[in-house]
């Protein structure tokens, strides 16, 4: 008896609608009748289709982590998601970037500028800079991530490790994969088609040639691929807010939330409706509105909320973070056995990341305390500058000052905002001939302690 067997470019067809999976005699020759897609086409269909859009990204960012500016480049990928050049990409690609250069598929080679950028779902919209009347560009179109199955074939599209364009292969593992502290909006596509760096931006393609994710996350682990991918429908969200606000705009209601099942701390709750409050943040619009842990919500504006595990958190947490800032919201809660109403206002959740600043001579980077960056310097002291980075060798080194230090005062001055030391550092400097140390007051793990800052010495000079 003759053995049977699927033909894999069949399988792929069929994922591709393209084709019905048929048993096919083994051995038979490659494009032999009988309707079989040809592997290779499905690829190359997909390829064409997408390609021309996926464009090579260098940046130069500054960076203070060292305890000095450094400008460095940064590489990565993106797709042109509109004829004017509109391209999406990742927020870390272009984080802190002051010169965006891309390279298309032509050879041709662009300035860009970056439109805006969301670091809590690392996405970014940049827009290439073109001559007045220039001809539409090559473009992906956006598919749908929620119709995605488990099984399905991808292609991942980039440029790796800064070198020409390439297509990896594989499937969709898993269509809604919950990463701990990377989930606070949206889940995850996990495939196995292979994610090296510089791939981050890229488009992650479906046979069709349709964007339904943006790749984001590699990681290789066990011998084989494991990457991630921000969603095509969580991007489309994010890139219309970006093109109004230049941010995704988010507000902040302070609620931390848990769900029903809770395997992780192993605490289940009786019921399979609403979202638990696991607490509130500090001076939040939850607490104020007197919202308590173990609190069930069950509705929030009327629409029924439900979680009852880590992977439908961020459906709610999205719900929340885009209620309209200063309107009052309603909540319908569970407290004991007791259903009552809850109302609250969220507010802008504005920035999650301070702003930094170099102190050259001081051998020192600083930046501002920021609640969703810093939780725990924030819990100290609300509103404040910390130390972000020390040079080694350096003289805020030699004095003993160190990164996380929470900066008081400076010879009697109170700071509290980056103007504050900015003023007084440019002072010290100017000055430096006639007085060379400075008295700084810092919070150190909740304890106060007085640094001697002598900048005598400069280290820049060799």
């Amino acid at each position: 008896m003759k053995r049977l067997w699927i033909s894999l470019s069949c399988i792929l067809a069929a994922a591709a609608g393209g084709c019905t999976a048929r048993p096919a005699v083994s051995g038979a020759a490659e494009g032999a009748p009988g309707g079989r897609a040809d592997f290779r086409q499905i690829v190359q269909h997909a390829k064409d289709r997408v390609f021309p859009a996926v464009v090579y990204i260098k940046c130069l960012s500054e960076s203070h982590e060292t305890g000095k500016r450094v400008t460095q480049e940064v590489a990565g990928s993106g797709v042109i998601i509109s004829p004017t050049g509109e391209i999406l990409t990742n927020w870390h690609v272009v984080d802190k970037a002051v010169e965006v250069r891309c390279l298309l598929l032509d050879g041709s080679a662009l300035s860009a500028r970056v439109v805006g950028s969301d670091k809590d779902t690392d996405l970014a919209l940049i827009q290439l800079d073109r001559p007045e009347g220039a001809a539409d560009l090559p473009f992906a179109p956006m598919g749908q991530s929620a119709a995605l199955r488990e099984g399905d074939f991808v292609m991942a599209m980039g440029a790796p490790w800064g070198m020409n364009r390439s297509v990896s292969i594989g499937i969709i593992s898993c269509t809604a994969r919950y990463l701990p502290e990377r989930s606070e909006y949206t889940l995850w596509l996990q495939t196995d088609a292979a994610i090296s760096p510089g791939n981050s931006g890229g488009p992650l393609v479906d046979t069709e040639g349709r964007i339904i994710g943006i790749n984001t996350l590699g990681i290789l682990r066990g011998g084989g691929d494991t990457g991630f991918a921000i969603p095509s429908d969580t991007a489309g969200l994010i890139v219309e807010r970006l093109r109004r606000h230049g941010k995704a705009d988010w507000t902040w209601t302070g609620l931390q939330l848990q769900p029903l099942r809770d395997f992780d701390r192993a605490i289940y709750f009786e019921g399979d409706q609403g979202v638990i409050v696991a607490g509130t943040d500090l001076h939040s619009p939850a607490r104020r509105a007197g919202l308590l842990g173990q609190d069930r919500i069950l509705r929030i504006n009327g629409r029924p909320v439900t979680a009852r595990t880590n992977e439908d958190l961020p459906a709610v947490r999205r719900l929340l973070g885009l209620l309209p800032a200063g309107q009052q919201v309603a909540l319908e809660v569970r407290r004991g056995g007791e259903i009552m109403e809850v109302a609250f206002t969220p507010r802008d959740k504005g920035d999650v990341e301070g702003e930094e600043l170099d102190c050259p001579r001081w051998d020192m980077t600083v930046k501002t305390i920021n609640q969703f960056d810093n939780p725990d310097l924030h819990f100290h002291r609300p509103e404040g500058v910390y130390i972000f980075g020390v040079k080694s060798p350096g003289n805020a080194s030699a004095a003993g000052l160190r990164e996380q230090d929470i900066i008081l005062t400076i010879d009697g001055r109170t700071i509290t905002t980056l103007d504050d030391l900015r003023g007084v550092h440019v002072e010290a400097v100017e000055n430096v001939r006639q007085k060379h140390r400075v008295v700084v007051s810092v919070l150190r793990n909740g304890l106060m302690r007085q640094v001697v800052l002598d900048f005598s010495r400069d280290y820049e000079q060799r």
